[in-house]
């Protein structure tokens, strides 16, 4: 039988999409995406973000400082940037073709995240439970040696972006807008490039320890760690312009206008932050 709903306000649905419950619902909803694309990355993130929750509040009870700030940021920084790269990763395995995403290339990308990933935030973690630095601690042979394994990591972990973006270039779905498919693919080679070159070069220059940006710790000159950031998050800045422009029906030359001005900008701060230091 056929029910007829009057229509008028007190009998029509509740429409929750902007209230807490859509937006509740939309967040599961993407989540529950996210592992159907490429459910060991996201297990990994996830478990990272879980970590953060016992490291956070080892912060909030230990009092012990390294270079002016508490010992427990750096993993917390770690664990969240090593948890948002194994989401875009996961995310954009999701732009290849079923059959790929089982395939040896994204099994390959999945083996250098967690890894390269897991060795990192592990370290540290551990360097801060002791008190210790982990990076630019090379004052006796193990020290010396796990940061020359960090340094090794941290360009395995890099590199599963242009991996990822080669198999993206192979094998491209064409049913997504063109110039959302080259955001990705340049939001991932650039942070290969752009965040690990500016990596390298921070790996052999200690930033100041003088007081910066409070919980970073950055400074705004003569400081290369506001440039690694900016060049490691192309992976996500790019991908969101890419589809901000599909929506607005722009063509490729205004994605490569995007990716040439967030590389420039990338390259003035490397720059600024080179500076001081060659000074």
């Amino acid at each position: 039988m056929h029910t007829t709903v009057p229509l008028n306000s007190a009998a029509r649905p509740r429409n929750t999409a902007t209230g807490p419950r859509g937006r509740t619902g939309r967040i599961a909803a993407v989540m529950e995406e996210l592992f159907r694309r490429q459910r060991t990355l996201a297990l990994f993130g996830a478990l990272l973000l879980a970590a953060m929750l016992p490291a956070a509040i080892a912060w909030g009870l230990d009092d012990r400082m390294l270079r002016g700030a508490n010992v427990w940021i750096k993993p917390l920084k770690f664990m969240l940037s090593i948890a948002l790269l194994a989401w875009t990763l996961a995310w954009f395995v999701g732009h290849l073709p079923p059959a790929r995403r089982r395939g040896w290339g994204v099994r390959a990308v999945v083996a250098l995240v967690i890894g390269a990933g897991g060795f990192e935030v592990g370290y540290i973690t551990l360097q801060a439970a002791l008190g210790q630095g982990s990076h630019f601690n090379v004052g006796d042979r193990w020290h010396a040696t796990m940061y020359t394994l960090m340094g090794i990591g941290a360009v395995l972990l890099t590199a599963s972006q242009p991996l990822l973006a080669a198999l993206l270039w192979r094998w491209p779905d064409r049913q997504r807008p063109r110039v959302l498919r080259l955001g990705v693919i340049a939001g991932l080679v650039l942070s290969f490039v752009l965040g690990g070159g500016v990596g390298l070069a921070l790996s052999t220059q200690m930033p100041a320890s003088a007081p910066g940006l409070p919980l970073l710790g950055w400074h705004l000159a003569d400081d290369l760690r506001p440039a690694h950031f900016v060049g490691l998050h192309a992976a996500q800045a790019l991908p969101l312009a890419g589809a901000w422009l599909a929506r607005r029906g722009r063509g490729w030359g205004w994605m490569a206008a995007v990716a040439a001005g967030y590389t420039l900008a990338c390259v003035m701060l490397a720059v600024q932050g080179w500076a001081g230091w060659a000074g």
